[in-house]
């Protein structure tokens, strides 16, 4: 994108501009870094109460104005309005958890030298890193970037963020919450641009790098850090989830396909820990299978603010919604529920079932409302199947007993593993990330704090003392 264009946000659900702003170039990217790298000294040297004061301010502002913020969300990505309102609700709700996780994660820590009879501690203390950039993503604008903008400006870290060039808006309402909250100039800059702005961001004077979304853009920026050892990188990718169905209780099984619903479509598909192999036993799965179908037969799908809210709104923008058909196409197998667009001018898409039974399907992560069907004949075959993938995201068992999830569980690969509830469904309070192409083991969340400071440790007395070395006279 040159430097001269504007980066233009447009409503996926009705084809309207939203917002539109200058792109920044790599001058625009070195003069943010370098303003930031200017506030950071005296924001690592504000006591941590003070630090944990302004945020606690920001998420006060949040939530009484959440509704403005969520009708933002909503707009930009076309998600329904009900869906959004929760993603703000977890903006302000980042900064308890963020305070608490850095004194769990990266507090300070002293206790007596026991090889020192001086009475010298020693400490544990975190620094941080300096001037971290945040590289965020479309599908949640606001929540997702502000998991890392939390706990790195907590841990007195200035940041550098650049939203995705699809929902540049959200971003630019988020830093202006954090000004409104009174955060001194610098600690925040935002830089709007597509690919080519991001990557003057990771070539930039900065200390790291967080990143959340696709796995090829994430093994891009591991090539380019390789021979920067001195910078840390955190990522989160996309996952290929599987959601393993056994044993389910004929009760359960309306429950088990809402589960199934709602693993596999919400927000459209565009979660990355969105479920997207479905794998049921030969025979008894036939009955969750013939639910699911039902189920999404009667899901409502339409914008935002439509009364009654619906499930799901439309994908991003017509390109991803390109992407998503050509790939569901291209899935091999019987098609048992086909995926259509309503209207080829906007970016709604129905949801897809495939069988892919016998099939070699691509081992991709299909980030749309696709969903595969296979079926396997013991619980070995449903292990393996489940993790014939090179993503580790998120894995579920629906049925079972204790036992057979404490196997699943044993043998899942996947960095969120659940039992009974959906894929896309994890805790704040708790870390999130995943293992192969799904991360690279700096999980976020409550996690966060591990990738935004750094442990110094040292022995501290109040005199100059050593213990005598043989050989001295």
């Amino acid at each position: 994108m040159p430097p001269s264009e504007l980066l233009r946000s447009i409503r996926p659900h009705d084809g309207t501009l939203l917002w539109e702003g200058p792109v920044a170039g790599p001058s625009a990217v070195a003069e943010a870094v370098a303003r930031a790298r200017a506030a950071q000294p005296a924001w690592a040297r504000t006591p941590l109460a003070e630090r944990a004061g302004l945020l606690r301010r920001f998420a006060e502002l949040v939530t009484a104005r959440t509704e403005d913020l969520a009708r933002t969300i909503a707009e930009e990505t076309g998600k329904p309005f009900w869906e959004a309102k929760g993603e703000a609700a977890s903006v302000a709700a980042k900064v308890a958890i963020s305070i608490e996780a850095y004194g769990v994660r990266t507090g300070t820590t002293e206790r007596p030298f026991a090889a020192d009879p001086a009475g010298a501690m020693q400490a544990v203390r975190h620094k941080p890193h300096g001037v971290l950039a945040v590289l965020g993503p479309y599908n949640f604008p606001a929540h997702l970037p502000n998991g890392h903008i939390v706990p790195a400006l907590l841990a007195g870290n200035a940041v550098v963020f650049k939203p995705s060039e699809l929902t540049p808006a959200t971003g630019e309402k988020l830093a202006a919450l954090f000004a409104a909250a009174g955060l001194p100039a610098g600690l925040l800059e935002v830089v709007q641009g597509g690919g080519e702005t991001g990557a003057a961001l990771a070539a930039a004077d900065i200390d790291g790098l967080l990143f959340t979304g696709s796995a090829a853009t994430g093994a891009a920026l591991t090539r380019r850090f390789a021979e920067t050892p001195h910078r840390i990188l955190a990522l989160e990718m996309g996952g290929n989830n599987p959601l393993v169905a056994w044993d389910v209780a004929e009760a359960d099984l309306d429950a088990a396909a809402r589960v199934v619903v709602q693993s596999a479509f919400l927000s459209a598909g565009q979660r990355c820990t969105c479920a997207r192999r479905l794998i049921v036993a030969e025979g008894p799965g036939e009955a969750l299978v013939e639910r699911v179908l039902a189920l999404v037969e009667r899901m409502r799908i339409g914008p935002p603010f439509a009364e009654p809210q619906p499930f799901m709104g439309p994908l991003i923008d017509g390109r991803a919604a390109a992407r998503v058909e050509a790939a569901f196409a291209a899935l091999p197998g019987r098609v048992l529920l086909p995926m259509c667009r309503p209207d080829p001018a906007l970016p709604f898409l129905t949801p897809g079932i495939v069988d892919t039974t016998g099939h070699a399907a691509p081992d991709e992560e299909i980030f749309g409302p696709a969903l595969q069907v296979i079926r396997v004949r013991d619980f070995a075959a449903a292990m393996a199947q489940a993790n014939a993938t090179r993503f580790g995201l998120a894995a579920a068992l629906l049925g079972g007993d204790r036992t057979l999830f404490d196997r699943f569980w044993a043998e899942s690969r996947a960095g969120v593993v659940n039992w009974n509830r959906p894929t896309n469904g994890a805790a704040s309070s708790a870390p999130f990330g995943g293992v192969g192409w799904s991360g690279n083991h700096r999980p976020s969340a409550f996690y966060a704090a591990d990738y935004c400071a750094f442990p110094v440790a040292g022995i501290e007395g109040t005199r100059p003392h050593a213990p005598l070395a043989t050989g001295l006279d």
